[in-house]
């Protein structure tokens, strides 16, 4: 089982959530949040906020935690064929741009991000992860969990 530790930005302005198009060298583009990998002894509040500046290019301040996410993907759901089955820890922040306009990733695989009406996402190719922060966003559970997302359809791993 591989695993993996990562910080998500849940940013939402005027009923409008910040998104980012995953364009992976393999596979379908889809959206979703900006975030990713936690690096070796790196905090994960310091994470979000550089994930945020380098998948979107806009800078961020952490406004609170909203919560944690694990999940296991079993390897017949992964995006990636052939891999094992996935355990993926997402930490959930409610973060607020402070500067600077969206723009894609430089050499990265973020092909563009864009403020998304959330009225919008359901109809998008999207990540799970985009349904589970604004999960959190919306209900904002006192123990920071949130419930089950199912996936399928357009919601993917």
């Amino acid at each position: 089982m591989s695993f993996r530790l990562a910080a998500y930005a849940v940013c939402i302005e005027d009923e409008r959530v910040l998104l980012a198009r995953y364009a992976p060298p393999k596979g379908e583009a889809h959206w979703t949040l900006p975030g990713g990998r936690v690096e070796h002894a790196e905090d994960p509040f310091d994470a979000v906020i550089r994930e945020v500046a380098e998948e979107t290019g806009c800078d961020a301040v952490v406004e609170r935690l909203l919560g944690v996410d694990s999940r296991v993907i079993p390897a017949a759901e992964r995006a990636i064929p052939g891999g094992p089955e996935h355990h993926n820890v997402g930490i959930f922040y409610q973060v607020r741009i402070i500067g600077d306009q969206p723009r894609p990733e430089p050499n990265g695989e973020t092909a563009e991000s864009a403020w998304t009406p959330i009225a919008d996402v359901s109809h998008l190719r999207r990540s799970s992860l985009v349904d589970v922060g604004l999960a959190l966003a919306q209900t904002v559970p006192a123990t920071g969990h949130v419930g089950s997302v199912p996936v399928g359809g357009l919601i993917q791993h």
